[in-house]
């Protein structure tokens, strides 16, 4: 047995307890024990109202009520409702205790301490969902996918969270692994069994294999950045020279008044950040300082911070002030903005010609010079005119892209990663299969594409993975 087998036999060979509710105050909390003496450390503190003879198990999946009581001093702790679940139809496919208590802190934390005096082990964060994909309930993706269903804070994050546990990502990953597989099945037989006269696989036949697991690579790394906005929201960054009315077109957007916003140009000094709910989608606004030269030194950091924001910004609001003539500066900001993002993969970009409510002076032609093939959008933060208008093109851009409805789409940057190593094995195994060249490497560069993707469901996941993977998780789940 390795060490790596030790390691992951540690997390289920005992049974683990935990407060499976969030902290603080509340009507009900949860006790959760997984394991194989779930039973009976639940049966040591837990006294159903109708007591159970020596020779009577409690009924599976079904709610019993009674009392947890100290069974050193028989000292009642709690009125309980109580669910004895046997494996493996639980969430762990573990024997599963659940004890429903009131939700005070320290009536669970003495619930806890009787159950791991008990005999339980304090379970490490989530530790319960680990033995889920342990035992064979979930795949890798599908366990994380439980973490970004919990911390889901829009409709959109939920429904992407809910088609990932779903298997939807799984499923797509698998299809891919099962053509690089066959592919390599087909190469080995012929390397292993040469004297039973295993004839070489056709390079026709394999190019396809190889072909169609890199054409799904693709469609799932073209939906990795749509998926990630779903996941942790849209940040964009308003930017433009001063008093051309950002902070008022944030705090539009916001429906509150969050920025300060003054006739004086330079108001805003440093950025101010803030979340939105638009379109289903979170969206983290960053209004910034006017982009202009100044020799005040606290002006100049507010401007740093203002690229700052527009270098790690998702989408810019170019924002204009329609009401007045092109200036230098605008087309300065704009140059600067296309400068800070030249050697990155296009950043899109909307131009908004503020303040709709006075007569206009800058023509759409001109400002859209500025920055070519972008939306425009004429707004007045007074009237609230183009508001919608400003929101619908925020969220065609940050739900654009190239994935297709109903693809899975990849939302962590650790699966975006794996695929994109497994699409580099890919890419060099159909190279060397077009030059000729030995099967044998061929096999070397499909065996890595297939370690790469195993990492995602968690085929080839090692024990270090595992636990940085769990650490991220709640205790209890």
């Amino acid at each position: 047995m390795t060490q790596e087998d030790t390691a992951v036999n540690a997390y289920t060979d005992d049974t683990i307890a935990a407060i499976a509710t969030p902290p603080g105050v509340g009507g009900l909390g949860i006790v959760r024990l997984s394991g194989p003496e779930a039973f009976d450390i639940g049966l040591r503190i837990f006294r159903p109202a109708h007591p159970l003879t020596e020779s009577e198990s409690p009924p599976s999946h079904q709610l019993l009520y009674g009392h947890v009581v100290d069974p050193a001093s028989d000292t009642v702790i709690d009125e309980v409702l109580a669910a004895f679940m046997r494996a493996p139809r639980t969430y762990t496919r573990e024997d599963v205790v659940e004890i429903s208590a009131h939700g005070g802190p320290l009536v669970l934390r003495r619930i806890l301490e009787l159950a791991l005096a008990a005999g339980a082990r304090s379970a490490q964060p989530g530790e319960m969902t680990l033995r889920a994909f342990l035992n064979g309930r979930v795949d890798l993706a599908q366990a994380e996918a439980v973490m970004a269903l919990i911390n889901a804070e829009t409709d959109a994050g939920h429904r992407l969270a809910l088609r990932q546990l779903q298997g939807e990502l799984s499923a797509e990953v698998g299809a891919a692994r099962g053509h690089a597989l066959d592919a390599m099945v087909r190469i080995e037989a012929s390397i292993d069994f040469p004297e039973e006269e295993v004839p070489p696989p056709d390079p026709a036949e394999l190019a396809g294999l190889i072909a169609g697991a890199r054409q799904m690579i693709e469609r799932l790394l073209a939906g990795a950045d749509r998926g990630r906005v779903l996941r942790e929201g849209l940040r964009v960054a308003l930017v433009g020279r001063p008093n051309v009315g950002k902070s008022s077109l944030l705090n539009a957007l916001l429906r509150t008044e969050r920025a300060i916003v003054t006739p004086v140009a330079g108001t805003t000094r440093d950025t101010v950040e803030e979340k939105a709910l638009i379109g289903g989608l979170a969206v983290h606004l960053v209004d910034t300082a006017g982009l202009t030269p100044s020799d005040d030194p606290v002006e100049r950091i507010g401007v740093e911070r203002s690229r700052a924001a527009a270098r790690s910004a998702d989408l810019l609001l170019l924002v204009l002030d329609g009401s007045e003539p092109l200036m230098a500066l605008d087309e300065s900001v704009a140059a600067e903005l296309h400068a800070l993002t030249e050697n990155e993969s296009a950043r899109p970009a909307i131009l908004v010609l503020n303040k709709a409510d006075l007569p206009r002076q800058l023509p759409d032609d001109t400002a859209q010079a500025l920055w070519p093939g972008a939306p425009l959008v004429a707004t007045s933060t007074l009237t609230g005119d183009g508001l919608a208008a400003l929101e619908g093109q925020l969220a065609a851009l940050a739900l654009g892209g190239t994935a297709q409805a109903g693809d899975a789409l990849v939302s962590s940057a650790r699966h975006k990663d794996a695929l994109r190593r497994s699409l580099e094995h890919i890419q060099a195994a159909e190279v060397t299969l077009a030059n000729g060249l030995p099967l044998d490497f061929v096999a070397i560069d499909l065996r890595a594409a297939l370690d790469a993707l195993g990492e995602i469901t968690g085929e080839t996941a090692t024990a270090d993975l595992l636990d940085r993977i769990f650490a991220e998780f709640c205790i209890g789940k």
